[in-house]
């Protein structure tokens, strides 16, 4: 059997690639759930929920991650963190680096990826484009160092040329649409082959459900679509704005990401003195106690089993149980 967990936002809980499934209402499944099809004997927990930031992975995901015990595990995220005002790629890395550092320790093959700039899939103007592309560059120089020292299955969606064709993306262009969803479940699978992981066969890249008509693109954009415009503009955009006005005059509008050497460091020990993976070394401030403990749970004792019936989980051949299973799957 194999145990996969799930960790991130909504682009890992399937958001653009709706489905119905037989008795239930429209729901989300996404690359994750399609991937899970070509596994072996897969069980599937997603636990990625809407708007998640790398911080809410570290401190929510994790722990119950953790407790799991997975073979395989997928952090991906960054859009969030680049979306929002308080952007900061040191706790963004301190937070990624013990998420990815403590599913490594207990003995799961983790999946990272890197993400197109936000601000190219949107058609922002240049002077907005230019902060958010540095921002977007952070975090995937964060996730390139996640990557890196914690040896995990990285796809590189930024550099991939399909992932630029229009067809790829929802309404919204910022979450893939089902063949998007389906090109990512398929990179990773190829190399997951490659690195000799036991797969099955590989998604499908066609998708299996017509695109959404016209008038339910305008519908959405209309309803979910205004109220998503309404939030970013009161915190988002006046900070773009800002940065593109110091641009104007020549000043950084970001600080450079200055946590690099110290955590590629093999001093630096990202989830406490029990791990396998790294010598001995403090512990960095942002992570939680609660996770650290989690994690060391995990490389001492073994986590304890979870009270009741798992949630969030179903074997993912069987489409109807894997869907219901989805942690905030419902289409909203």
């Amino acid at each position: 059997m194999t145990t996969f967990t799930a960790l991130g936002d909504s682009i890992t809980l399937g958001v653009g690639d709706p489905v119905r499934v037989p008795g239930q209402r429209m729901t989300w499944r996404g690359w994750a759930a399609l991937l899970a099809e070509g596994l072996c004997d897969p069980t599937l927990h997603i636990l990625a929920t809407n708007g998640a930031l790398a911080v809410n992975i570290e401190s929510e995901q994790l722990p119950r991650a953790l407790e799991l015990r997975p073979e395989l595990a997928s952090v991906v995220f960054g859009v969030n963190d680049t979306l929002r005002s308080g952007f900061d790629p040191d706790r963004i890395a301190a937070a990624a680096m013990h998420t990815v550092g403590a599913l490594r320790a207990s003995g799961a093959e983790v999946l990272t990826m890197r993400l197109p700039d936000p601000g190219r899939m949107l058609g922002l103007p240049g002077a907005l484009a230019r902060p958010l592309a540095r921002r977007a560059h952070q975090v995937n120089a964060v996730m390139d160092a996640v990557a890196e020292r914690f040896g995990t299955v990285h796809f590189d969606a930024a550099s991939d040329p399909e992932v630029f064709d229009p067809e790829m993306w929802a309404v919204d262009r910022l979450h893939p649409s089902e063949r998007g969803h389906r090109l990512i479940a398929r990179r990773f699978h190829d190399q997951l082959a490659a690195a000799g992981h036991p797969v099955g066969p590989a998604p499908d890249a066609e998708p299996s459900s017509p695109p959404p008509s016209r008038i339910a693109e305008v519908g959405w954009l209309a309803t979910k679509g205004t109220a998503w415009v309404v939030r970013r503009s009161t915190d988002l955009v006046p900070g773009l704005l800002a940065m593109a006005v110091r641009e104007w005059f020549g000043r950084q509008a970001e600080r450079p990401w200055a946590g690099q050497e110290a955590i590629m460091a093999p001093s630096w020990n990202p989830i406490g003195p029990v791990t396998p993976i790294a010598p001995a070394g403090p512990v960095p401030s942002a992570a939680s106690a609660e996770a650290i403990a989690q994690a060391e749970l995990v490389v001492r004792d073994g986590p304890a089993p979870p009270a009741g019936p798992a949630a969030n989980s179903g074997p993912a051949r069987d489409l109807a149980h894997l869907v219901s299973g989805v942690e905030g799957g419902d289409l909203v």
